[in-house]
């Protein structure tokens, strides 16, 4: 394992196989907001939020579309924070896939700062949201497809952008595995888990990606609590 854990995994999920889904993958989808919890999943994405908001002056209305966004259970944090500091929050969930658009607004009901879309990435207008973020999104792409991925998210954005991702190491290798067989038996969860750890990054990667966007956007990575890397990117 720590051998394939050196370069990025290629093997497809099964989230990645839109033939797939059903009531399996909502169930999958309720039991990856438990492993969230379990892991500090959204705090990344706050991190960086936080981060770009404050560099535009601290504006009293916001909005963030959160593309590939599952169930949007990691903007939960967003919304109390918004409350905390006083921000008029406007929150995009957009995903492609039915189920996850179905469980999301099951999840908000009732939430009026919440709008849910089923919608691809490359379907966003330029300029849609102040702040564009993507949640264990990143990594579901192969190396030659991000640079195209990350300036698509940058275009739909107004300040920038916010990458909340997997940090490829055996320890989160090992805890997600355990993690996924001792809370689950839905195959999404037991194969996906420890391969979503297999296809996430490390800072050469990002090293990587930065290089590939020369000219295009300014970057900050920053290691984050557990095995995550917030990654903020703004127009340069």
């Amino acid at each position: 394992m720590l051998k394939r854990l050196k370069e990025r995994a290629t093997e497809l999920e099964l989230m990645d196989d839109f033939t797939m889904g059903g009531a399996e993958l909502r169930e999958a989808l309720r039991q990856l907001r438990v492993l969230n919890r379990i892991f500090a999943a959204a705090a990344p994405t706050l991190y960086g939020v936080h981060r770009l908001w404050a560099a535009a002056d601290k504006p009293k209305r916001f909005s963030v579309l959160d593309i590939g966004s599952g169930s949007g259970d990691v903007n939960r944090s967003l919304l109390r924070w918004a409350d905390e500091n006083g921000i008029e929050l406007c929150i995009t969930l957009a995903d492609i896939t039915d189920e996850a658009c179905e469980e999301a607004r099951l999840l908000y009901r009732g939430e009026p700062r919440i709008n849910v879309m089923r919608r691809d990435l490359f379907e966003l207008p330029s300029g849609c949201a102040d702040v564009i973020t993507g949640t264990q999104f990143l990594h579901h792409f192969e190396e030659s497809e991000l640079p195209c991925v990350v300036n698509r998210m940058l275009a739909a954005s107004r300040i920038g952008v916010v990458i909340n991702d997997i940090h490829r190491h055996w320890m989160a290798w090992a805890a997600v595995w355990l993690a996924t067989r001792v809370l689950s038996r839905n195959r999404y969860i037991v194969n996906d888990g420890p391969l979503s750890v297999a296809k996430g990054f490390r800072k050469e990667d990002w090293q990587q990606l930065r290089h590939e966007l020369s000219g295009t956007a300014e970057m900050l990575v920053a290691w984050r609590p557990l095995f995550r890397y917030a990654v903020i990117l703004w127009r340069s």
